[in-house]
């Protein structure tokens, strides 16, 4: 191989059959982390924008019926914390005129739908995020067999050579050392963008987890002054 030829490309091209099953191997991983990546941002981007303009038409005043019905309305459609409100208020108001008295049965209940509901949602927003954390633990691993693997078939293939020179162990081990580089290049992205997501997904549980206190909050009133009439 003359110096001309150390090229990106021809060094792959020319790297022995496994090293290069496991460039596409470590090439389909980084691949399949970008587009994890694109998706996920947009869900959590659209995850926090539907928060933020419920929580604020929420506390605006207006009225929990009427919130409810516009919920009820689009409830195929519901996101986040719109799901946690819409499955409270309905067993809230299942439970409330089905004529049972105990505040604390009514309140108990309409928690748990709402955890139910909230445990679905953090699992919705948690998809692929494994996938992304099983390409950068194993990454690296995988480039670095390749570079095991590569250097080792070059050091057999120079053992039959009575004077081996630089130039002539360069290139095997420049393609060896490809697979290790690909191998970081899938690793580090994953890796990053696995724990800024993970972080995102917890302040939002977190800001759900709040609503559903303060929700709960507001319909324990309703209900406690509602007895009181009585």
């Amino acid at each position: 191989m003359q110096p001309a030829d150390l090229s990106f490309t021809r060094l792959i091209l020319d790297a022995s059959p496994l090293v290069q099953i496991v460039m596409l191997i470590l090439l389909g991983m980084s691949i399949a982390s970008w587009a994890i990546i694109v998706q996920r941002t947009r869900a959590l981007r659209e995850a926090r924008f539907v928060a933020e303009q419920f929580e604020e038409r929420f506390w605006s005043g207006i009225d929990l019926n009427r919130l409810y019905q516009e919920c009820s309305s689009r409830r195929d459609d519901l996101l986040g914390v719109e799901l946690v409100f819409y499955s409270g208020f309905k067993e809230f108001a299942r439970l409330h005129n089905s004529g049972i008295r105990s505040q604390e049965m009514v309140m108990d209940g309409t928690y748990r739908a709402m955890r139910v509901s909230l445990s679905r949602e953090v699992e919705d927003l948690e998809t692929h995020l494994p996938t992304l954390a099983t390409i950068g633990s194993i990454s690296p691993y995988v480039g670095l067999f390749g570079t095991v693997w590569g250097i080792m078939h070059a050091f057999v293939a120079l053992a039959a050579v009575k004077n081996a020179t630089l130039s002539m162990v360069a290139p095997p081990i420049a393609e060896a050392l490809i697979a290790t580089a690909m191998g970081l290049f899938a690793a580090i992205p994953a890796v990053v963008a696995f724990n800024r997501f993970s972080t995102k997904v917890e302040k939002l549980e977190s800001s759900y987890i709040n609503f559903m206190d303060e929700f709960s909050t507001i319909l324990n009133r309703q209900v406690a002054g509602k007895q009181g009439d009585h």
